[in-house]
C-alpha cells in the first residue's frame, strides 16, 4: 500500500500536472476540485488513509485558508502543503501559521514538490509519534491514535470502541507483537476510566509462587523475605484499568484466586486480615487459544468463561497490508529523532518490501527492523540496503553476491552485499531519452541488473546467460557499481 496525498485545486489543469507529478514519485492520488469536497473526504470515515494534502490557497466557496480552520477546528492532523501563486509573505505566513506545514509557489517544481512531501510526511509521523507518546503516559491513548487504512482494523476498533462504554471484561486475542496491549489502552483512554491508572501484569513472566503476592499483595513479616508491604496490582489499579497479559500462562492454583477477586471485587492480601475492595476494569490478552486450554485442563473453564465475555481478535500485521507504510513512517521517526539522525523518509523500492514481507513478528518485529535500519543508514533515506535480512527472504528484491573467482576454501570470505534489484520487464526497456538514444553503457547496465534479479544471484547462470564469461562479468559489475571490492581474476575465464 503506497502513500496516498489529496490534491485539492478548482484548476483542471492544475490537478492533472499534480496528478502525474506525483504518481511519477511513487503516491496514490485522489483529487478534487473544491474545499468543500476535501473537508467532507478528511473529515469523514475516509480521511485517515490520506497521508498528506496538497492544498490550493485561492478556490471559490471555501477557500485554501478556510479548509485549514475547518481542519484545525475539527482536529485533523493531516499535514498539509499549500500552494499559491504569488508566494507572498503575508499568505505564507498566515498558511503556516492556520495549520499548514509547507508552502510551495505555482508552478512547482517536480524536485520541490517531492523535497517538500517527504518533510510533511516525516513531521506528520515524528507528531503522530509524539502524540502517542504523550497520551500513553498519560493514560488518554484514544482510538483516533489508531489510525488505520485496513478495513479489518477499524472493524476491531469499532467493535472496541463499543465495548470502551461499559465495564464489561474483554479478552483481547492475537498473535504475539500484534498490538493487544495498545489496544487496551485505547480502550481505556475511550471510556469513563480515562486519565485512571493503566497496571500491565504479563502473567507469564511471574513466578508461580509470588503470583498471590504480586497480584493481590502483601503484609510486611507475611512471608520470608516479606520486609515491607505490598499493595499488589489490583490495588494500584484501582479506579482504573487492569491488563493480564498473557493470561493463559497463569498456573492452576492463582486461577482459583484470581476467578474469586474478580467475582467479588476484593483482594485479599497474603498475610492480610481482611479482603480489600477494589474498582477496577480487567482487560486479559492471550496469544493462544484459551478455549484448547480448556480442553486440555490448563485453564480454568469457570474463568475463561468470566474473562471471554466480550471477545476481541487482533488481525496479524501481514493480513492489514496497508498499515505498514503509516507504522514505518512513525517507527521511522521516532528513531531517527532518537539517534539524532537526519532521515527524511522511505523509497519507494523500500516500502514496497516492507509491505510485502509477512512478518512473522508483527508490529514488534517491524519496530525492530526500523530501529536497525536507520542504526545502518548513512544518506537521507531509508532503501533496501538497510532491510539486508528481509530483502534475502523476498523474490527480486535481493541479490547477494559471492565470493570472488579463485578464492579458495580457508580465505576470508567477503561480506555479501545486497544489490538493490528491482525486477521489470525486461521489454520495457527505454533506447530513447528525450530526443537523444541512451548510452550503450546505461542499456548494458540495466540488461546485467535485470539478469542478476531474474537469476537471483547465481553467477555462472548470469554469465552463461549474457554469454559473458565469469571475470568479464565481475569486471562490469565493479565499473557499474554493483559490487563493492573488485574480485581476484579468474584466468581459466575468458572474457
Amino acid at each position: 500500500m503506497t502513500t496516498t496525498v489529496l490534491v485539492v485545486d478548482d484548476d483542471p489543469v492544475q490537478r492533472r500536472l499534480l496528478d502525474a507529478m506525483l504518481k511519477r514519485f511513487g503516491y496514490e492520488v485522489s483529487a478534487v476540485e473544491s474545499g468543500d469536497a476535501a473537508v467532507a473526504l478528511l473529515c469523514g470515515e475516509d480521511g485517515e488513509r490520506f497521508d498528506a494534502v496538497v492544498l490550493d490557497l485561492v478556490m471559490p466557496d471555501l477557500d485554501g485558508m478556510g479548509v485549514l480552520a475547518v481542519l484545525r477546528e475539527r482536529g485533523v492532523e493531516t499535514p498539509v502543503i499549500v500552494q499559491t501563486a504569488n508566494g507572498s509573505i503575508e499568505a505564507v505566513v498566515s498558511a503556516m501559521r492556520a495549520g499548514a506545514v509547507d508552502f510551495v509557489v505555482k508552478p512547482v517544481g517536480a524536485e520541490r514538490l517531492q523535497i517538500s512531501l517527504k518533510n510533511a510526511l516525516k513531521l506528520g509521523a515524528l507528531e503522530h509519534e509524539l502524540r502517542h507518546i504523550k497520551r500513553r503516559v498519560s493514560n488518554t491513548l484514544s482510538f483516533r491514535d489508531l489510525s488505520t487504512k485496513s478495513a479489518d482494523m477499524a472493524r476491531v476498533a469499532r467493535l472496541a470502541e463499543r465495548a470502551a462504554k461499559s465495564n464489561i471484561p474483554i479478552l483481547v486475542e492475537g498473535e504475539s507483537g500484534v498490538g493487544k496491549e495498545v489496544l487496551a489502552r485505547a480502550i481505556q483512554g475511550s471510556s469513563d476510566r480515562k486519565g485512571k491508572p493503566f497496571v500491565t501484569v504479563n502473567c507469564g513472566a511471574i513466578p508461580h509462587n509470588l503470583v498471590e503476592s504480586i497480584l493481590f499483595g502483601h503484609e510486611k513479616g507475611a512471608f520470608t523475605g516479606a520486609t515491607e508491604r505490598h499493595i499488589g496490582k489490583f490495588v494500584e489499579a484501582n479506579g482504573g484499568t487492569l491488563f493480564l497479559d498473557e493470561v493463559g500462562e497463569l498456573p492452576l492454583d492463582a486461577q482459583v484466586k484470581l476467578l474469586r477477586a474478580i467475582q467479588e471485587s476484593e483482594v485479599d492480601p497474603v498475610g492480610g486480615k481482611k479482603s480489600v475492595k477494589v474498582d477496577i476494569r480487567i482487560i486479559s490478552a492471550t496469544n493462544k487459544s484459551l478455549l484448547e486450554q480448556v480442553k486440555q485442563g490448563a485453564f480454568r473453564e469457570d474463568l475463561y468463561y468470566r474473562l471471554n465475555v466480550f471477545p476481541i481478535t487482533l488481525p496479524a500485521l501481514r493480513q492489514r497490508r496497508e498499515d505498514i507504510p503509516d507504522l514505518a513512517r512513525g517507527f521511522l521517526a521516532r528513531f531517527a529523532a532518537e539517534e539524532g539522525k537526519r532521515i527524511r523518509g522511505i523509497s519507494a523500492e523500500a516500502t514496497s518490501l516492507l509491505s510485502g514481507y509477512d512478518w512473522p513478528g508483527n508490529v514488534r518485529q517491524l519496530e525492530n527492523a526500523m530501529f536497525r535500519a536507520v542504526v545502518l543508514a548513512d544518506g537521507d533515506e531509508l532503501t533496501i540496503a538497510e532491510f539486508p535480512q528481509i530483502a534475502a527472504q523476498m523474490d527480486g528484491f535481493d541479490v547477494r553476491i559471492p565470493a570472488a573467482p579463485g578464492q579458495v576454501r580457508g580465505e576470508q570470505l567477503a561480506e555479501p552485499r545486497i544489490v538493490q534489484v528491482p525486477v521489470r520487464d525486461p521489454n520495457a526497456l527505454d533506447l530513447v531519452a528525450g530526443s537523444d538514444m541512451r548510452k550503450l553503457d546505461d542499456l548494458e547496465r540495466e540488461i546485467i541488473t535485470f539478469a542478476l534479479a531474474h537469476y537471483r544471484g547465481h553467477m555462472s547462470e548470469v554469465s552463461r546467460k549474457l554469454g559473458i564469461g565469469r571475470s568479464t562479468l565481475y569486471r562490469k559489475l565493479k565499473d557499474y557499481g554493483l559490487i563493492e571490492n573488485e574480485p581476484a581474476s579468474d584466468a581459466s575465464d575468458a572474457a
